[in-house]
């Protein structure tokens, strides 16, 4: 097992280096970066303090309309004050040769140096801890939640395999897996949150104004006030795949050798089931936990994030990629990246605590 934890470890930096580098190299070649964006900015500001120039002098509006104009239809290099462009590239450190900004973020990032935010004035890490909560609470109850109803659920549809119990929760199951989670969300906020229904729930944020005043029994109901509608729309879209793996493996269990011993030695039903069934049918799932917070934890959550205005880690990085924030996004990038290979190592090595049988070293002949 040692051998192969080395192994495993040993190919999380080429993994890394290969994602951090076709993610890199790519991104430069997108339209729309950080400097474009930056003059892009510019021209909205200029125009609108074109508009607001009621009472400004003519001179006034003849320098922010010769602004506009050098800004209008802006290509690198074309249109837009060379000076001005030259200016955001060397603030943006886009002055320095490619070769020479991608070595340099690999050697911080090794050393889990990241920097600053292009737009936000803020370092990296102080960012992901501020959005960490949010995400965390998000994946945390979402996984949990997922457990409680599908793990019953799938056990109910393997007892009663074949009845219509099975064939309508099937079918039920079908279509919760079809439907996206984002768009759960938007029926919840519909129906729930004021939008043409009931408003019984908040649309916005994790807790209420005012939060720091509350008492702590009241922050506890007020957070887990705002988590309902958040959490329900992941549950309903993830709990699906879940429900069919725990069918699949008690079916499984259900029919080996053991089960018919036990139920001839003459124990009930249910000490068969959660006694001796459950413990080994289970072995899958207490060892993908990890695997499975991780998803809900930095993928499941995006669209939701920005349906309920959770400010968390789902959302910045959504905003970083549309605002071009090269620093938070490759940041990002790359600590959710050893993150996943971490805990898919941490996964392997559980499955194997978890059932001895499983030995992932290589048969020796």
């Amino acid at each position: 097992m040692s051998g192969y934890i080395l192994k495993r470890l040993a190919l999380v930096v080429p993994t890394l280096l290969a994602i951090l580098t076709v993610n890199f190299f790519v991104i430069q070649l997108c339209p729309g970066g950080p400097v474009e964006q930056a003059l892009a900015r510019i021209q909205g500001q200029a125009r609108s303090a074109l508009e607001r120039a009621g009472g400004a002098t003519q001179d006034e509006i003849k320098v922010v309309q010769s602004s506009l104009d050098n800004l209008d239809g802006y290509r690198p290099g074309a249109h837009a004050d060379p000076e001005l462009v030259e200016r955001i590239r060397r603030h943006y450190g886009f002055d320095r040769p490619l070769l020479e900004r991608y070595w340099t973020m690999l050697r911080d990032f090794a050393l889990f140096r990241f920097g600053e935010s292009f737009h936000r004035d803020k370092t990296i890490l102080e960012l992901v801890r501020e959005k960490l909560p949010v995400s965390l609470s998000l994946g945390l109850w979402t996984t949990l939640l997922s457990y409680l109803v599908s793990v019953p659920l799938g056990i109910r549809r393997a007892v009663r395999a074949g009845t219509r119990f099975d064939a309508w929760s099937g079918f039920a199951v079908v279509v919760a897996s079809a439907i996206p989670a984002f768009l759960f969300a938007i029926l919840l906020v519909i129906l729930f949150a004021g939008g043409s229904y009931w408003s019984v729930f908040p649309l916005r944020g994790l807790v209420s104004p005012g939060f720091e005043a509350m008492s702590p029994l009241h922050k506890v109901a007020d957070y887990l006030w705002h988590m309902v509608l958040p959490v329900l729309s992941l549950v309903i879209g993830g709990f699906a795949g879940m429900t069919q793996l725990t069918r699949n493996c008690f079916l499984d269990e259900i029919g080996k050798q053991y089960v018919v011993t036990a139920r001839a030695k003459g124990l009930t039903e249910g000490r068969v089931l959660y006694g001796h069934v459950f413990r080994n049918a289970m072995l899958i799932f207490i060892a993908g936990f990890p695997g499975a917070f991780l998803g809900m934890f930095f993928t499941g959550s995006l669209l939701v994030e920005v349906i309920f205005s959770l400010d968390g880690l789902g959302l910045m990085g959504f905003e970083a990629t549309m605002q071009r924030d090269y620093p938070l996004m490759f940041a990002t990038l790359y600590l959710s990246t050893l993150l996943g290979l971490v805990v898919k190592i941490l996964s392997d090595i559980t499955y194997a605590l978890v059932d001895p049988r499983i030995d992932f070293n290589p048969v020796r002949q």
